[in-house]
């Protein structure tokens, strides 16, 4: 169950030559697929294409109907093992996943993909996450691709020309038999815009044909000497190819402004906004009229070293937009005009800063910047954004910094709970951290977490501590981690090492983190996929001696688990399986169900926790060991006490973790549990009036003994 359902919009895939497709640069990007003859289609979601996934996940009668085959693949590296079906044979394929971690997994695979080349086009799309709002490490997939000389396209955030850009890039692969990657910036894959659609193409050959006929040539197999002779042919035959298709088809796009000393080059994915800026700088309409020529990189790798320098001569200075480091792009060009004797002088990092997202505000202070250098007189207008940027950083040191954390209700927030108290009575633990929600917990209140090393690495990233100790070391890890590499390079791993270690597993039934996406161990009928397979039984196959599956939310059980797993010896890795449904999924699932029922009229009961004020102490051990953004404090009842109250807000869901932790911790016992009754019927109604009147009753008796007491 994603978080996002594209069943209505992915009927405009079906539309033809001539209509006009309107849509988000996902869709757009699916629709071009479709276009371009497609015979297959994997990968692994994270931002920013996860919606790819599941807008494709969405299309399966369509993919169907044309014959392309699609899977979600069980990691990036699969994903990119499945474009060796373009190696031997004529078959367009396309492979997605986020940005350098994907790469990062996949490396092995495209590698090998990249030295023996492809027959078939194979475009890699990678969604690129860069910049402040990244949820990964700040690297660039420019890098791998001069590592492996795979091509990498960066187009401008424009529909048409997106859409146009994955046309090319196939056609692009098949010319230089390389595979190539498309780099969707965030903004790219959330753009809107339209464009004219062509028919879909049935892939010809089908993969069926391909199984029928096989092809082998030993000559595209990464094997001595065939390996040796891959190295000369990318630079003797491929590369040439490549430069040659970019150019006679115009990839790159230059525009011409009214000046003819300077000009700009950007490359693709920052071109709107280098537009925004040159607008509010008053040197262009928000049409790109600029007063400035810009070259448009929308292939950031290989450089077209004709058009750079025809581009570059008879200016006095180029101002290089890039983002990211290190400066590829600029080291390239930077040696290219040095070479061809153009004298033009070059700007990037020196006006620009080395690293970080290249905003709207970050330009227009490093455009200004080289403008006041290279000519006499430029007074930039008045811009109302340095006011607001002025105005962050005077309350910058009042507001307090808000880090990201659980959903309300996360059934993975008692997990850490209960390690909290167990490291309470234990003493702290090294606990090794994994990618995903779970990660939240290395900040407050749990702080809980030392490392963490990658997707599914968690219990990896705990195997140097395999030593004897009264304390072992505890890893942590989701079900998407688990199914992602850690059943072998973690469970497996341990097992064969020996490892006394724990393991815990948070099996929220999703791929939670990345969108909540079905796995193996999903609880649900998943249609298309198998389903239903339990994180237990898979890691007793490898050979797991002691193992448990616990409900999260009850934490007495989890704290006794976890306890048991810490102390008991010599039974090499223990693992254990915290298992609850992710809340977000849960409420998507059951809110509209709920809402329904109650406007039919149907008697439904949502349960509510609260918090008794005349009982609570008002020292929030329970906001500290739960952290639930529902629960929150407001102003004490009592004017006699300053110390505010622990509250449940609106935005409560009912989990129970927050009393569950109070009394597991032998907190107050200031919890407490109500049924709120949506359409009562009359006994629901009789019991209420027989409630208030026994309250009342009690209340006046109450209120009675005080009188005489006085």
């Amino acid at each position: 169950m994603a978080e996002r359902s594209f069943r209505k919009e992915v009927e405009k895939l079906r539309i033809g030559a001539g209509e006009e497709f309107a849509g988000e640069g996902i869709l757009a990007i699916t629709k071009a697929l479709l276009q371009s003859g497609v015979a297959y289609v994997g990968g692994y979601q994270g931002s920013p294409i996860s919606h790819l996934m599941d807008v494709l996940s969405d299309a399966q009668d369509i993919l169907g109907e044309l014959g392309i085959h699609f899977e979600t693949s069980a990691n990036e590296a699969t994903a990119a093992a499945m474009a060796a079906a373009s190696v031997n044979y004529p078959l367009r394929g396309a492979v997605t996943f986020k940005s350098t971690v994907g790469t990062n997994v996949a490396s092995d695979a495209l590698a090998n993909l990249a030295s023996g080349g492809v027959t078939g086009g194979v475009v890699v799309i990678v969604g690129e996450d860069y910049g402040e709002g990244s949820s990964i490490m700040q690297e660039r997939t420019h890098a791998f691709a001069m590592k492996s000389q795979m091509w990498l396209l960066d187009p401008r955030p424009n529909i048409p020309g997106i859409v146009k850009t994955v046309e090319q890039a196939f056609e692009l692969s098949e010319a230089s038999n390389t595979p190539v990657f498309l780099q969707m910036r965030i903004r790219s894959c959330h753009v809107h815009g339209s464009f004219v659609a062509k028919d879909n193409v049935r892939p010809s050959p089908s993969m069926r044909d391909a199984m029928e006929n096989p092809v082998r040539d030993l000559s595209r197999i990464v094997l001595p000497p065939a390996s040796f002779l891959h190295e000369h042919e990318k630079v003797e035959k491929r590369w040439p190819a490549a430069v040659d298709y970019i150019q006679s088809h115009g990839m790159n796009e230059t525009f011409e402004g009214r000046r003819k000393d300077i000009g700009f080059i950007v490359q693709g994915g920052l071109y709107n906004t280098l537009i925004r800026t040159l607008e509010r700088l008053g040197l262009s309409d928000s049409y790109g009229d600029s007063d400035i020529p810009i070259y448009v990189l929308n292939v950031a790798y290989p450089l077209v070293d004709d058009e750079i320098v025809t581009f570059c001569s008879g200016k006095n200075a180029v101002l290089l937009v890039e983002e990211g480091q290190p400066n590829f792009i600029e080291q390239a060009i930077g040696s290219l005009l040095r070479n061809a004797g153009v004298g033009a002088v070059l700007s990037g990092k020196g006006v620009f800063p080395m690293a970080g997202e290249y905003t709207a505000q970050v330009q227009r202070a490093g455009i200004v910047k080289f403008l006041s250098n290279h000519q006499a007189v430029f007074r930039p207008p008045t811009d109302p954004m340095e006011q607001v940027a002025e105005f962050v950083s005077e309350i910058d040191g009042f507001v307090p910094p808000r880090p990201p954390g659980l959903c309300t209700g996360c059934p993975e927030r008692p997990v850490f709970a209960s390690l909290k108290m167990l490291q309470e009575e234990l003493g702290e633990f090294h606990v090794s951290a994994d990618i995903g929600c779970h990660l939240f917990s290395i900040l407050p209140p749990f702080n809980i977490g030392n490392t963490t090393m990658g997707y599914g690495l968690g219990a990896a990233g705990a195997s140097a501590f395999n030593t004897e100790s009264d304390k072992p070391a505890i890893s942590i890890m989701g079900d998407g981690g688990f199914w992602h590499n850690g059943l072998t390079s973690g469970i497996g791993n341990a097992v064969f090492n020996k490892s006394d270690a724990l393991t815990i597993v948070v099996d929220n039934n999703y791929s939670a983190a990345t969108g909540g996406q079905d796995l193996l161990s999903s609880k649900g009928d998943h249609g298309g996929r198998s389903t239903q397979h339990p994180i237990e039984t898979a890691v007793r196959g490898v050979g797991v001696k002691w193992t448990k599956t616990v409900k999260t939310y009850d934490i007495g059980e989890m704290r006794k688990a976890l306890k048991e797993a810490v102390t008991k010896k010599g039974t090499g890795p223990k693992v254990l399986v915290a298992q609850s449904e992710c809340m977000l999924n849960r409420q998507r699932r059951e809110k509209p169900l709920f809402a329904k029922a109650v406007s039919d009229g149907k008697r439904v009961i949502k349960e509510r926790f609260g918090v008794d004020e005349e009982t609570c102490t008002g020292d929030h051990a329970c906001i500290r060991l739960s952290g639930c953004p529902s629960l929150t404090v407001k102003p004490n009842p009592d004017p006699l006490k300053r110390q505010p109250v622990s509250y449940v807000d609106n935005s409560c869901v009912g989990c129970g973790n927050c009393g569950e932790v109070a009394h597991e911790a032998v907190l107050c016992p200031s919890f407490y549990k109500a049924e709120v009754i949506f359409n009562p019927g009359g006994f629901d109604r009789f019991v209420w009036d027989l409630r208030q009147k026994f309250i009342s009753w009690l209340q006046k008796r109450a209120d009675q003994r005080r009188l005489r007491a006085a």
